[in-house]
């Protein structure tokens, strides 16, 4: 079994390879490192925590940490995408981590999401609302999951399922249930 520590080692090693560093906010690094130890006791993979794996590694292979879009983001972002890696201007508060545009083929975040292969993205979300999953997020960290119910606890910052929220499609993208 592998320890959080085992996990943050590894991830500022990565970091100090590449002449990044891992983000200094204390409480997002612990969620982080939570949900890449969790996802990989799950799937035998540190998958992305801030994204949805399939649990297949030929299909998550681009989102196992660190991600192949980890670089381009902090290049151009000063950021990953979960905001685990980070340039030294941003370490040094310098720049503001932010919300970075997801990098991910839409063809891969369909397959992770086990769809029939679909034309359009709009027949992908129509064949999402026709099945009883739904997409949910927890509002305390933002993990997202695709199931018929919340778990009930969350996998990575152990809020009660009553943290998790739907997440309804608006012209074609999921956005928060208002």
């Amino acid at each position: 079994m592998i320890s959080i520590d085992d996990v943050k080692r590894r991830a500022q090693q990565d970091a100090k390879s590449r002449g990044i560093r891992i983000t200094p906010d204390e409480k997002l690094l612990q969620c982080l490192l939570e949900g890449l130890k969790t996802n990989e006791e799950r799937y035998g993979y540190p998958s992305c925590p801030c994204r949805m794996a399939s649990g297949n590694f030929e299909t998550d292979r681009d989102i196992i940490c660190p991600c192949d879009y980890r670089d381009p983001d902090v290049a151009e972002y000063g950021c990953c995408y979960c905001s685990l890696y980070v340039d030294d201007e941003t370490h040094e508060g310098k720049n503001q981590a932010r919300a970075i545009p997801e990098r991910r083929p839409y063809d891969k975040q369909r397959a992770t999401l086990g769809l029939a292969e679909k034309e359009t993205e709009e027949e992908t979300i129509g064949e999402m609302m026709k099945s009883s999953r739904k997409l949910l997020y927890c509002k305390q960290c933002g993990y997202v999951v695709f199931s018929d119910d919340p778990p009930y606890v969350c996998p990575i910052c152990k809020a009660k399922r009553e943290m998790f929220e739907e997440l309804v499609t608006a012209l074609g993208h999921y956005t928060r249930k208002v």
